[in-house]
């Protein structure tokens, strides 16, 4: 099944899920970027996060940003999402190789390392919302439900995966957030920690023909689940020829007339798709003009 994204609610709306799969969104950013396995996985993981975070998006408008970085030799990443959960991200050292961990995966943490991660959400107000916290392992979904538990004072279980083909394409990736309502029961707190203690990762779940459906309700087995939408999820970027016309547009006259001198077309490129954006000396004195008329 394609990339798509659940959401409702659970144990008698004590408990709000955001569970998808998203093989189709990694694998594009690992096309576009041409990146290692393991800047693939730790790639993939921020992605499905942005898809998920996305779904949780009150306002159309609203834009959210997943930004770590990090003391680890792939150096940071940043990922974006609007409310219809389409995503888009880079990282900034695409080729990083890693020996696997001790368990025999992906050693993501270690590409990481120490740093921050922060989440920007741009929610029409007139500054945007800033949430800082410090990476607690580099996993990524446990630093999301540290995030969540400090910045946002929300009982939070994260799952993110990413499971790669032998030829180092994308086999599988999903994730889950889970969150409890402000009302629940001890009762279901205890029995919650201890399937998600014991959960497997989402990725062989999911290589077992399971859907985000099914992993959550084995996840919640015995209580009732409500799914209250299903939305698509997909990788998207909005630049556009016009949006970088108005970028350069805004370096102001000084550094436009220094652009001209060169008498060369000047190119631009997209760190999230890789798109590349020629202006011509004609454009560039066009755009001077402007810049003038201000």
């Amino acid at each position: 099944m394609s990339d798509h994204i659940i959401r409702g609610m659970a144990a008698n709306n004590q408990v709000r899920f955001f569970a998808g799969t998203t093989r189709d969104i990694v694998e594009t950013a690992r096309s576009i970027h041409n990146t290692s396995p393991v800047a693939t996985a730790a790639l993939g993981r921020l992605l499905t996060a942005g898809a998920l975070m996305g779904a949780q998006c009150k306002n159309e408008s609203d834009v959210l940003t997943l930004q770590i970085q990090c003391n680890g030799p792939i150096g940071g990443l940043t990922v974006t999402a609007d409310a219809h959960s389409r995503v888009k991200g880079y990282v900034n050292n695409p080729n990083v190789i890693l020996h696997a961990n001790d368990k025999g995966k992906l050693d993501v943490a270690k590409a990481l390392d120490l740093g921050v991660l922060s989440v920007i959400k741009d929610i029409g107000l007139k500054e945007p919302y800033v949430g800082q916290t410090q990476l607690v392992s580099g996993e990524i979904a446990e630093d999301l439900t540290y995030y969540f538990a400090t910045s946002e004072q929300i009982p939070t279980s994260v799952a993110l995966g990413v499971l790669m083909e032998k030829d180092n394409t994308v086999k599988q990736a999903g994730g889950f957030i889970i969150q409890l309502m402000p009302f629940a029961s001890d009762e279901l707190i205890d029995v919650l920690e201890k399937r998600l203690n014991e959960f497997s990762s989402i990725t062989s779940l999911l290589d077992e023909g399971k859907s985000p459906l099914d992993i959550i309700k084995d996840v919640f087995e015995g209580y009732d689940v409500v799914v209250t939408d299903e939305l698509p999820t997909e990788w998207h970027c909005n630049c556009s020829k016009e949006r970088y016309y108005n970028a350069v547009l805004s370096l102001g006259k000084k550094e436009i007339a220094s652009l001209l001198e060169e008498g060369e077309p000047i190119e631009v490129n997209c760190q999230f798709c890789n798109s590349h954006y020629k202006f011509s000396p004609d454009e560039l004195k066009e755009m001077l003009l402007k810049a003038a008329a201000k």
